[in-house]
């Protein structure tokens, strides 16, 4: 009978972690736009300034958009698979790999990319991890990030707003 009793305590509890977790990913996704009063930007680098996020089983699909300081936005749409693989795409001429995963011990959904580009020391790489965290209650999201190129780095944390949620 305990046997029994502990099995449909696992199974409960089974079921409401991954019940958890579909409600997480359902949290991230939408139109997400900077509140840079509130935000830790990092210097000399493109600025996020809004980021559309659609994630439908273990698909993840963002638009970027960031300002380089001129004033405009650059977009690029990026698809990865959540099982922390590694893809490739080319942005703008410049080869990027990234790699998605959740974090089981607080539920974040963490993004590792690397960027290469052509800068004035010749081929460098700007690195960059993100944990994502969405906060339903408050319609916020908010990417911490830890960004590498060359021997400077940065870290910080980026808030943005829900603007209306991606069909």
């Amino acid at each position: 009978m305990k046997r029994i009793m502990l099995f449909v305590l696992l199974m409960a509890f089974a079921i409401m972690s991954s019940l958890t977790v579909s409600a997480q990913k359902d949290d991230f996704n939408g139109t997400w736009r900077l509140d840079p009063t509130k935000s830790t930007l990092a210097e000399y680098t493109p600025i996020l300034t809004r980021i559309d996020i659609r994630i439908s089983g273990d698909s993840l699909l963002t638009e970027r958009y960031y300002d380089t300081g001129d004033g405009q936005e650059y977009p690029f749409i990026e698809n990865v698979v959540l099982d922390g693989k590694e893809y490739s795409i080319t942005i703008y001429e410049m080869p990027r790999k990234t790699k998605a995963v959740w974090s089981e011990a607080d539920g974040t959904l963490v993004v590792e990319s690397v960027t290469t580009f052509m800068g004035d020391m010749g081929t460098q790489d700007f690195v960059s991890r993100e944990s994502w965290k969405a906060d339903k209650t408050k319609n916020s999201f908010t990417i911490s990030y830890k960004n590498k190129m060359g021997s400077a780095e940065s870290e910080g944390a980026l808030i943005l707003n829900k603007v209306n949620p991606v069909q």
